[in-house]
């Protein structure tokens, strides 16, 4: 296993995919054609350094990165959107396919400690579970019956590219998403400025109280919130801090010079794993304060979690 932050448990399971075949049909096309906001493309400063950016993610240096205009998702995919990708193609998400997923500890009932295999050394509140999947989020007797509006979760980067490629969509770059996520704001720490609580409001879904015993949920949520929740950004763009991480297409590294220059970077050509972006439901600043639009983190591109998801893309000319 690989220890990672408090907001994401990873492993390179190192088993040979099967190959599934996804087709785009003009059903998928039109299914989330309607969820796309314009996002004008241009100069931003891209990354932070402020002090409590955490160095080895690679927050840093702030430099100038130009992204082309582009189209993305308002908001996450959700279940009702992935529980149309599944019936439509039969895919079967790598969580399936291994036979269980991260979870975190606060969200299982008694029913389901039967389930649980190990915790994760190093972050034990991450539970590995049989049956977990993103139709079964908290295992085998859990359901999404009730929040078929909230992001889908336990989703891997490979689980997340399947489903773009059947929308006619693809990942963000991490320049993408972080420029969409700034919502036009230069170098505010959200995406909505630079406090936490504006007027006294909660604007994401993160954790309060104490990592990771006790949340008094003062936002509504324990686990995650649906899709539209809280305020857009600028761009109209939901939930881009905090509810779930997101998956982007680029490798991740830490070093400046490979992460692809400032013209629509693209990251490393190579890598052992993905960038996730945004946060989660779990990232308190106390311990992990990877709600910060600047933040970032990675994960392996088969691991999927109880608090990852993705939004898609779409290139301009291709809309």
């Amino acid at each position: 296993m690989r220890e990672n932050s408090c907001c994401s448990a990873g492993l390179q399971r190192n088993k040979p995919r099967e190959s599934q075949v996804i087709k785009v049909t003009q059903a998928a096309k039109k299914l989330g054609r309607d969820k796309l906001v314009f996002i004008p493309g241009g100069m931003f400063k891209m990354g932070t350094e402020d002090q409590d950016g955490f160095p080895a993610d690679g927050e840093g240096p702030i430099r100038d990165v130009t992204v082309d205009p582009f189209y993305m998702d308002a908001y996450a995919v959700t279940n009702a959107e992935f529980r149309d990708f599944i019936k439509d193609t039969g895919y079967v998400t790598d969580a399936e396919k291994f036979g269980w997923s991260f979870v975190f500890h606060l969200l299982l009932s008694e029913k389901m400690l039967p389930y649980v295999n190990q915790a994760v050394a190093g972050t034990p509140w991450w539970l590995v579970v049989e049956g977990a999947a993103w139709n079964h989020p908290e295992g085998p007797h859990s359901s999404i019956k009730d929040i078929m509006d909230h992001p889908v979760v336990h989703v891997s980067w490979n689980d997340a590219v399947a489903y773009c490629k059947w929308a006619g969509k693809r990942l963000p770059t991490e320049a993408e998403w972080e420029y969409a996520a700034r919502g036009g704001l230069v170098q505010k720490r959200y995406p909505w400025g630079d406090e936490l609580m504006p007027e006294g409001k909660h604007a994401c879904n993160i954790w309060q109280g104490d990592f990771p015993s006790m949340n008094t949920e003062e936002d509504g949520y324990l686990g995650t919130a649906p899709a539209k929740s809280f305020p857009p950004n600028g761009y109209g763009l939901y939930n881009m801090s905090g509810n779930v991480w997101e998956w982007c297409m680029d490798w991740f590294t830490d070093q400046p010079d490979q992460k692809g220059g400032n013209d629509n970077p693209t990251g490393p050509k190579l890598g052992m794993s993905r960038v996730i972006r945004g946060g989660s439901y779990l990232c308190h600043e106390s311990y992990c304060s990877r709600y910060r639009v600047a933040a970032r983190s990675s994960n392996t591109p088969d691991s999927s979690t109880g608090n990852t998801g993705f939004r898609c893309v779409v290139d301009r000319h291709s809309f």
